[in-house]
């Protein structure tokens, strides 16, 4: 409330403190002023009546004198005294003159002697109280220097000024009450002002500040209020403007694929976004100063943010997690300036994938290099055999050149293979999907191994085969087709089968199921076998001329159909493979 405020309570003291000092300062000089004005209505007075009685006295015999002096003080209402040129008195209408002492040293009466007129206020050791005398030099019957003196006692004078006081004490009460009714009003309206103007400048800091700005007014206060007008538009721009940076520096790190971490120098989380929640496998988001050591319990992490924020120098290191995750880092940090504390900021490069597919890599030119030195090693045998003299042998030339010939065609098989995987992995566009019978691309790779499954002595069976249509390469999907059945063909044992069922699945998708009964694969070979140069029996796989890219081929070549592969396998029993590619749209079809 206004009359709780504690400026509203100052304004308040300090204008009851003018006003009562003001006040009681004006009462003490008027009342000085009234007492001497009385005083000098008194003297005025006084000294009328004796010019009157002077005039008077001259005509009075000195045997009457004394009792001219009681009728002169009953008519004047005043004591009356008649002093000699020698301080005698020769009358008093108050006091009996006779017994009364020499009053040549009175005030009055030297002043008298002196300027003709005198006055003093005095106590009267004679009647024992306080009086006003005024006293005038006469002439008394041809006789100078005489001394006619009055006066008043001062009880009458005080109880005057008494009333007087009390008026000037009640029209200062009356203004007392005014002013503080108007100090009051005043100090109210001002605190409300200065009110306002407090909240509007708490507002002016607060994100939904939408307040209508303040009146003008012509005064200090009003000035103070337009400049909070200004600034409140300048600093809601600049708020908006950092809002938006703010915002803006949010969402880019928020979206960023690297982690990126900020700390204190007390090791507390200031800032982290998503990613790094999921580098570190922990809980998003997380709270403000939130200690990093219950969220990451990584010893090279927290040893690097302390060098960084103990040297002041970038940071630039490589730490693999330990955890379920198992992921490899790879962290550059830097000092982070803030004019209250120091922080380190860090951004978290994740590179388990590129050090996954560095290692893909140096496999894979090892496979490569493996798989073409032993056909290159046997070719380079053979041919130096027969150009040592095997040429001539007529019992095993032909065979040498038959074992160079199958190894020829296992190179080219490895390098042809190469090929199709390159092109289908660089993501070229290739030749526009058309719409394609399943059924006819299974019926052509039947076809294709119908007489490795005859020699090899593996019974092909069709299922049920539907009629269903999908986008894509007819080509490419035939060399899946044939890879699948070769695969279960080659990898099958005698007197073994192999079936093929065409479907659809409930959401309309195209399947084409292949099974065989073979020897199966391992499980803990199955993560593995869609893997270039994965082989589960490495020396039947060569046997059989397989290359270890076909499993691998086929995969790529689906998900470029949009489609999914899947494997079920039991060791010994045989193994189905099964793929699932969407159904071309009717739309399509009618055109």
């Amino acid at each position: 409330m206004t009359i709780r405020s504690t400026i509203f309570r100052k304004l308040l003291a300090i204008a009851l403190l003018l006003i009562s000092v003001t006040l009681l300062v004006l009462d003490f000089y008027l009342g000085r002023y009234t007492a001497q004005r009385q005083v000098e209505s008194v003297q005025q007075r006084l000294d009328s009546e004796a010019l009157i009685l002077a005039g008077e006295l001259k005509t009075v015999a000195p045997g009457q004198l004394a009792e001219w002096v009681n009728e002169a003080g009953a008519r004047s209402q005043a004591r009356v005294t008649v002093i000699d040129p020698s301080g005698v008195v020769e009358g008093d209408s108050q006091h009996d003159y006779e017994t009364m002492e020499n009053h040549s040293n009175r005030p009055e009466i030297l002043e008298a002697h002196r300027t003709g007129k005198g006055a003093s206020i005095r106590h009267s050791k004679t009647l024992d109280r306080d009086l006003c005398y005024v006293a005038i030099l006469i002439d008394y019957r041809g006789q100078p220097d005489f001394v006619l003196r009055l006066a008043l006692p001062l009880e009458d004078l005080d109880a005057a000024i008494a009333a007087v006081r009390w008026r000037i004490l009640e029209a200062s009460l009356a203004a007392a009450v005014f002013a503080l009714a108007i100090a009051y009003l005043f100090s109210l309206a001002f605190t409300r002002r200065v009110n306002r103007l407090r909240a509007f400048a708490e507002g002016m800091v607060d994100a939904h500040f939408s307040k209508s700005p303040l009146p003008a007014e012509d005064d200090e206060l009003g000035a103070l209020g337009q400049s909070l007008n200004r600034m409140s538009t300048q600093l809601r721009e600049l708020v908006d403007r950092l809002s938006l940076e703010s915002a803006r520096r949010e969402s880019i790190l928020a979206s960023m694929v690297e982690g990126v971490l900020a700390v204190d120098d007390e090791m507390r989380v200031t800032f982290c976004n998503q990613s790094f929640s999921r580098a570190v496998d922990c809980q998003f988001p997380v709270p403000e100063r939130f200690p990093l050591v219950e969220l990451v319990r990584e010893p090279e992490l927290f040893e690097m943010l302390k060098q960084v924020l103990a040297s002041g120098k970038s940071l630039k290191q490589r730490v693999q997690l330990s955890g379920p995750a198992n992921r490899a880092l790879e962290i550059q940090a830097a000092p982070l300036a803030s004019p209250s504390r120091p922080g380190v900021i860090a951004i978290l490069h994740d590179i388990t994938d590129l050090e996954r597919l560095e290692r893909v890599r140096k496999d894979f030119v090892a496979n490569v290099s493996h798989e073409l030195r032993t056909p290159l090693t046997a070719i380079r045998g053979y041919a130096e055999t027969l150009l040592d003299g095997a040429l001539e042998d007529q019992e095993n030339n032909r065979r040498f050149l038959e074992i160079i010939k199958a190894h020829a065609i296992r190179l080219n098989n490895i390098s042809a293979d190469l090929l199709v995987l390159s092109e289908l992995e660089s993501g070229k566009q290739q030749a526009a999907p058309e719409s394609l019978s399943v059924r006819a691309a299974v019926e052509a790779a039947l076809r294709t191994v119908e007489a490795e499954a005859r020699v090899r002595g593996v019974s092909l069976h069709c299922g049920t085969l539907e009629e269903v249509e999908v986008m894509g390469d007819r080509l490419r999907l035939e060399q899946v087709l044939v890879n699948l059945l070769d695969n279960a063909v080659k990898f099958n044992r005698r007197d073994g089968e192999v079936r093929v069922e065409i479907g659809r699945t409930a959401d309309g998708q195209a399947r084409i199921e292949i099974a065989d009964t073979g020897i199966g694969i391992p499980s803990e070979d199955l993560p593995r076998i869609f893997e270039r140069f994965y082989r589960v029996d490495k020396t039947r796989s060569r046997e059989v001329g397989g290359t270890g890219l076909g499993l691998s081929i086929v995969k790529h070549v689906v998900e470029r159909m949009n489609g999914t592969i899947q494997l079920e396998s039991v060791l010994g029993k045989g193994s189905t493979f099964t793929v699932y590619l969407p159904a071309a749209s009717p739309l399509l079809l009618l055109k």
